[in-house]
């Protein structure tokens, strides 16, 4: 059966979006772990738009953070206000910061518990990068566990010496390597980009089915972000531990709300493990920010690679 997942590089511009919101946000978070931030990043041909809400005791001179990322040739504007007090009041006592639908999923197939057409377009992706440190785009089609086909476009590299880099990293039947011709001008020179447009590469590819809710730029009080790694940190260790060889976990929520409307696990099988879940982990959103730790400083490096796979990050402890 042929599976395939792409990966971009952190130069992406959707990428470079992604990374200026969990900046703000970590900027936020260094000086008061209690900030409410929820901010969306456009970006493109010399302008950054950011918008968005923030109620903090932190003082952040968001423009500036911004421009020392992208340096000094945009524009910065910021339309950012205080989160409503509506929002606030259910929070305050512990419930959910939106209503949605986030999920969680491991597999025993590969080492990072990850798909594994996901791991491969993500390791590969990250390999070429530190080579050639720019806007790029890669795509891995497996076939069973091999891969079939490698598609690469990055930008500053010529086709020879791409081609050599991709070849010598993964073994494939065919490669399609600057299959539009090498390319000079990337980035947001070349495109505009926007922050949770990538949140197929933030999960777990297309083959694995994802909430619908984006991460970068939110603080952990929004479900959206810290349910999702809750869910991926109860599946992983589900797996990990041989209680299933695969975990898909489905949690629900609504606004203002403490405890979960819904919380569904099925293992490889299709069978129903719900109550196992139900029994180690606690889906309520104060208690997974206490147990993951999610009110530190942590997510700009979640905006450049994935977010899960990275063994350093809090969600992907082995329990």
């Amino acid at each position: 059966m042929l599976k395939t997942c792409e990966f971009v590089t952190p130069k992406h511009p959707d990428k470079q979006c992604d990374i200026i919101a969990d900046s703000l946000l970590d900027e936020y978070l260094k000086q008061d772990p209690y900030s409410r931030v929820a901010i969306e990043v456009m970006g493109g041909h010399g302008r950054i738009t950011l918008s968005g809400e923030v109620t903090s005791k932190a003082s952040v001179d968001v423009v500036q953070t911004v421009q020392n990322l992208v340096g000094p040739n945009f524009t910065i504007e910021s339309f950012i206000e205080k989160q409503s007090p509506e929002i606030s009041r259910g929070v305050d006592v512990g419930g959910a910061g939106d209503q949605g639908i986030m999920v969680g999923y491991a597999t025993s197939d590969t080492k990072s518990f990850l798909p594994r057409e996901y791991e491969l377009a993500q390791q590969l992706c990250e390999k070429l990068y530190q080579q050639f440190p720019f806007d790029g785009k890669v795509q891995v089609t497996i076939d069973g566990t091999e891969a079939k086909s490698v598609v690469t476009s990055f930008q500053n590299v010529s086709k020879e010496v791409l081609g050599n880099a991709v070849k010598q990293l993964i073994e494939a039947q065919e490669y399609h390597i600057n299959p539009a011709g090498d390319w000079n001008l990337g980035g947001f020179d070349a495109d505009s980009g926007l922050s949770g447009r990538k949140i197929i590469i933030d999960n777990y590819g297309p083959n694995i089915p994802v909430g619908g809710g984006s991460f970068s730029g939110k603080d952990a009080t929004k479900v959206d972000r810290s349910a999702a790694y809750m869910a991926r940190f109860a599946a992983k260790n589900i797996v990990a531990q041989g209680l299933a060889k695969e975990c898909l976990i489905k949690v629900a929520y609504a606004i203002g709300v403490v405890e979960p409307v819904m919380l569904v696990a099925t293992d490889e099988k299709g069978e129903d493990i719900s109550e196992l879940v139900r029994s180690k982990f606690d889906f309520r959103p104060q208690a997974i920010m206490e147990r993951l730790g999610l009110s530190r400083p942590i997510y700009s490096q979640t905006a450049k690679s994935g977010h899960f796979g990275h063994g350093e990050l809090p969600w992907e402890q082995l329990a």
